[in-house]
């Protein structure tokens, strides 16, 4: 069995869709770790019986805040930790002590837009290509390994918020197939 841990910042869509796709695996999240203490992804943790910490990663103490983490995820035992929609830059220290066994997803076909705002930043540059990056995470911004590009077309008639919507579903769809592959051992690098 693959102990999961997954950090979040947000609503939680991604956290649900890896619950849903994974219930009847041995790779359900066992702890969801959030830095905004007001975040919806926390209530839908305790709805689904997900061990949910607030935990802040306040940037005067990073590498303080990031060594608990560090212990907190090691006394549980986690073994793989999945970023969704986890808004925060993980520090040096703590990528290094978990290399390899961190994933992120990224709403855009890296390397092009890392960061934040990526659909937005996309839009306004006219794209005709959008998509999701599965990675490892590395010491950099969306810089790691990709394991897994999904990208489509844009249409005439799509608006920002109609390619977010379909950049989700996308999300939705593989996030949880890739980190099912991962843990069971794929490591399917570009």
């Amino acid at each position: 069995m693959t102990r999961l841990a997954v950090l979040a910042s947000g609503t939680g869509s991604n956290f649900e869709a890896i619950c849903e796709a994974f219930e009847k695996t041995p790779y359900y999240p066992v702890l969801l770790i959030c830095d905004r203490k007001d975040a919806p992804v926390l209530h839908k943790a305790e709805r689904r019986g997900v061990e949910s910490l607030h935990f802040p990663l306040p940037a005067q103490e990073r590498e303080e805040a990031a060594g608990r983490l560090s212990r907190l995820l090691r006394e549980r035992e986690i073994e793989l930790i999945v970023l969704a929609g986890f808004m925060k830059v993980l520090p040096p220290v703590f990528v290094k002590d978990w290399k390899d066994k961190i994933l992120n997803i990224h709403p855009s076909i890296l390397p092009r837009y890392p960061g934040t705002e990526a659909i937005r930043r996309a839009w306004d540059a006219g794209e005709e290509w959008f998509g999701i990056t599965i990675h490892l995470v590395d010491e950099g911004v969306d810089t790691g390994p990709i394991l897994f590009q999904n990208m489509f077309h844009r249409l005439p008639e799509d608006t920002l918020e109609s390619l977010e919507n379909k950049v989700h579903r996308l999300e939705h769809l593989y996030y949880p197939e890739i980190i099912l592959k991962f843990a069971q051992g794929w490591r399917r690098t570009k």
